[in-house]
């Protein structure tokens, strides 16, 4: 952390000093990266992680269909009332392993609408592609949200998963649904759900306005179950999400969250009501933090550049905002949120990191742009800073996943010429279906875990969760806090590279 030093010639020489060290690290063997090759990649991985029935667009072929009876188990959580037979084929694996956890799955695909939404005009020829894997989440949230009073958490056991290493077309673990209702509330994933529709029919309403109306109706819907029935789904079905993805930073972020997004979609004074008087209600020691958990600081940038809170003076969404930016960039004088490796990674503690890299590197990017088009600065202490810094820094972060680094890897894979071979993922370790037809039981694929050779199939354009605070990575699946991908890795990069692909 950068003591505070006053004086103008001192902080200037400072900031001199850190662009000096970041233009000398930039120039060291860094690459001219090809951001519409690693956009294409990024979305690709999407199609790697769909469960269902896969269509005949397919392009990752070792991939086949999967879970073609989720819903038809009992559920748990709501089984007080014994719900059977639901058709809740389709959705996305979160990461590695073969569960659909509907909570981060929701914020997956809110980051990949905002990713279109801000940055479409960038996407090119692969707009198509990202509202297709936009699509994929949303059919799969109809079917969720489809009962009145009811919405489904999760499908599958967790526990159960985690002690097999099995193909996903193999899978033969329990595949119970997992629900939240009036009696049992579930307010966080309820809320990130109706995010996500209401961010999704944003983006789709040009491509399909029917659909993107349904989408936008069922939002409301689900909103109003999530704040009417307000508890967290840690209590009520705590036992098989919290060793996972259990909510830590409460559920009012979360219906902050989707009441902006509603606004977004709708414009209707309700929901922009909603936020400025239940804004109270979040820890405001949280500016800094954003990922599948904890909202706060993409509440702040998003009200920030939506403009309905301009009235206030002064302005607590555009202060917390340019707080969580001055808390990140690595010349500011402020108390830092995250760390910085030697080779210039942005840190934060805990597993998967790159989840962290890609999330604040976004939000910096659509801050900066917001900043940019006001002509205004932002003062960190008794440093002034302009927008387009906002951009370089995530841009320096988007090219250090890219192979900027000290291991001049690529941690996206097929990305570059090195890239990580031995993932911690079941589909990609194990022989694909094409090339061992027989199934492979619970433990069939244990000997895959633990081989040193590179995974047979590629998962191409995903993002592992990173080397570690030194810059090493071991490439090892066991290591899953790095080895691993995860979709809400990923969503957001989408918007950064579709960016940088045209700037």
């Amino acid at each position: 952390m950068m003591k505070k030093m006053g004086g103008k010639v001192k902080v200037g020489l400072v900031l001199m000093g850190i662009l000096l060290v970041e233009m000398v690290g930039n120039s060291t063997g860094a690459t001219r990266h090809n951001y519409g090759d690693a956009l294409s990649k990024s979305i690709v991985f999407f199609e790697g992680q769909r469960s269902g029935k896969l269509p005949p667009s397919q392009r990752m072929t070792w991939r086949k269909d999967s879970g073609l009876r989720d819903g038809f188990q009992k559920s748990i959580g709501e089984s007080q009332i014994g719900i059977k037979h639901i058709d809740l084929v389709g959705g996305y694996y979160d990461a590695g392993d073969n569960i659909k956890f509907n909570f981060p799955m929701a914020f997956t695909t809110t980051m990949l609408a905002w990713s279109v939404a801000d940055f479409k005009p960038f996407m090119g020829t692969e707009l198509p592609h990202a509202l297709e894997a936009i699509q994929w989440a949303t059919d799969y949230f109809l079917k969720c949200t489809r009962m009145p009073g009811v919405v489904f958490a999760q499908v599958g056991e967790g526990f159960a998963d985690h002690n097999c290493w099995e193909r996903p077309e193999d899978m033969d673990t329990p595949r119970n649904p997992f629900a939240v209702s009036k009696k049992y509330p579930g307010s966080e994933v309820s809320a990130e759900m109706a995010a996500a529709l209401a961010a999704s029919s944003i983006v789709l309403r040009s491509s399909n306005r029917t659909y993107a109306a349904r989408l936008l109706s069922r939002a409301k819907t689900v909103f109003e179950f999530a704040n009417t029935y307000q508890g967290s789904y840690n209590d009520s079905l705590g036992h098989w999400v919290c060793s996972f993805y259990c909510s830590y930073s409460g559920y009012q972020d979360e219906l902050i969250w989707a009441a902006t997004w509603l606004y977004r979609a709708t414009k209707l004074p309700y929901y922009s009501n909603y936020v400025l008087n239940n804004i109270h209600k979040l820890n405001g020691g949280n500016f800094a933090e954003f990922g599948w958990d904890t909202k706060h600081a993409g509440i702040y940038v998003l009200v920030s550049k939506l403009g309905f809170a301009k009235h206030l003076q002064p302005n607590p969404f555009i202060t917390n905002a340019e707080n969580f930016v001055c808390s990140v960039l690595p010349e500011s004088p402020t108390t830092k949120s995250v760390s910085y490796s030697p080779g210039g990674l942005l840190f934060k503690a805990g597993g998967s990191n790159m989840q962290h890299t890609t999330a604040i590197s976004f939000l910096l990017l659509v801050y900066g742009r917001y900043a940019s088009s006001l002509k205004k600065t932002i003062q960190c202490g008794n440093v002034v800073v302009k927008p387009p810094r906002l951009a370089q820094v995530a841009k320096r972060q988007v090219d250090y996943i890219l192979g900027d680094n000290p291991l001049s890897m690529s941690y996206m894979v097929g990305y570059g010429k090195k890239y990580p071979q031995r993932i911690h993922h079941r589909g990609s370790s194990l022989p694909s279906t094409d090339a061992h037809p027989n199934k492979l039981e619970c433990q069939g694929g244990t000997s895959y875990f633990f081989s040193s050779n590179p995974n047979p199939n590629v998962l191409v354009g995903a993002v592992v969760g990173g080397p570690d605070i030194n810059d090493k990575y071991p490439d090892s699946r066991a290591d899953f806090p790095h080895s691993e991908p995860a979709t809400y890795i990923n969503a957001p990069l989408v918007g950064l590279l579709a960016f940088y692909k045209a700037h």
